[in-house]
């Protein structure tokens, strides 16, 4: 019978062990390396291998979503997991071989927390539905790690000078707001210290890459430890193209049907060329309505300017051939008066004076092909309404050539 009792002494150990509540022994850890004691939680951790050397803390974001980017107020919104990890050497405990693998908190004020800030913040809250999105793991070696969901209004300035054909980087900054770099110095996490949703979706722009890198500051109080994300957006191009561009050259090209339409019709010209510039105004204010007030000229501004300049030339144009029309009456009331007055002259000097007439009219058409051509049409008001036909498209479409080369090859410039 006593060959037996080593045997059953080992298997009651081994199920008292197996009985035992880790739980139980969470709360038992957690009482006394976070017991008044033992614990400071004003105090900071220290150095790499218990120096007196700063903290070092590491951070990662991951960015959940960008819900608005505003031209006007210059900012943007975003929502993004921020964790950050360092160690805390007065935190290590015995894991009882594995079976405690980290320490969960959900109360930030129980440990030393780092003091970061993001200094471009206008806004921002913390996400409390259900239970408030923060958590804190403590792993057996003294590892600390911060989640949390947070989602900001950041200041992003924009220039909007080759705007809609523009790149617009806004940045993400956190800083140490009170600790210096002699005792907290952030790192980010090696890896992929940022990452990004893959489904994210932005109205008008696109997240073309983004990049990390440190900003230290250095005031009156000292130099304090900072890091940066630049988030570089490309704007989508297509909503513009069929909200603003098209229909102004729509517009433009209406108001040629002016030179068109006979000399006569002054109300239908008139009516035409008003209504085709007040629509351009308005489209021109709607625009301008939507983009913040700035000192220098925009590309959108160089493009409504000269579609708005090409409508009112346009309308000018009807004056002038309108004037002419009126001359044009008067010099063949003139010429009338003034043929009457030659037919009373005897036939031979008449005669002579035609022949010498004719032969002026074939010396100027070798001359010069185009006025040739030109006097075909009998009034100059009608010369005027030709030419106008041949010069607005033909600079309208050089215009165009020049704009799109000069500002798509500012904006490749731009990006490499």
């Amino acid at each position: 019978m006593y060959k037996y009792l080593p045997f059953l002494i080992i298997c009651l150990i081994s199920d008292g062990t197996a009985k035992i509540n880790f739980r139980a022994k969470e709360k038992e850890v957690l009482d006394k390396i976070l017991g008044p004691g033992h614990y400071d939680a004003r105090i900071r951790p220290s150095g790499i291998n218990g120096t007196d050397g700063p903290a070092i803390v590491r951070v990662n974001i991951f960015v959940r979503s960008i819900s608005k980017i505003d031209d006007v107020t210059m900012e943007y919104s975003v929502q993004f997991t921020f964790r950050e990890q360092w160690l805390d050497e007065r935190l290590k405990f015995n894991d009882f071989g594995g079976r405690l693998k980290y320490l969960t908190l959900t109360e930030a004020k129980k440990v030393w927390m780092p003091d970061l800030f993001f200094s471009n913040e206008k806004e921002g809250h913390f996400h409390n539905i259900i239970m408030p999105n923060v958590y804190i793991r403590i792993y057996p070696y003294g590892s600390v790690l911060y989640s949390i969901r947070i989602s900001l209004t950041l200041s992003c300035p924009m220039n909007l000078k080759l705007y809609p054909l523009d790149q617009q980087i806004c940045s993400l900054r956190m800083a140490s707001y009170g600790w210096t770099t002699d005792d907290l110095v952030f790192l980010w996490k090696e890896g992929d210290p940022v990452q990004v949703v893959k489904n994210l979706h932005l109205p008008r722009f696109t997240l073309e890459k983004f990049l990390t890198d440190y900003c230290n500051s250095k005031t009156n109080t000292g130099e304090y430890s900072c890091l940066k994300v630049d988030l570089l957006f490309k704007r989508e191009f297509s909503y513009y193209l069929i909200q603003i561009y098209i229909p102004c050259c729509m517009l433009v090209i209406v108001s040629w049907v002016s030179f068109w339409l006979d000399q006569g019709a002054v109300p239908a010209r008139v009516s035409l060329g008003v209504t085709t510039l007040l629509t351009m105004a308005t489209q021109t204010s709607g625009i301008n309505s939507s983009l913040p007030p700035v000192s220098y000229t925009k590309a959108i501004d160089v493009w409504t300017g000269v579609c708005l300049t090409f409508v009112f030339g346009a309308l000018l144009e009807f004056a002038l051939v309108n004037y002419a029309s009126r001359t044009d009456k008067q010099k063949k009331a003139a010429k009338a008066y003034k043929r009457q007055l030659e037919f009373a002259r005897n036939n031979a000097t008449f005669s002579k004076h035609m022949s010498r007439q004719c032969e002026i009219h074939l010396q100027m058409s070798q001359e010069n092909c185009c006025r040739t051509w030109l006097s075909k049409f009998p009034t100059r008001s009608k010369r005027i309404d030709v030419i106008s036909r041949i010069t607005f498209p033909l600079v309208f479409a050089m215009f165009n050539l020049a704009y799109w080369s000069a500002y798509l090859f500012r904006e490749e410039e731009d990006e490499t």
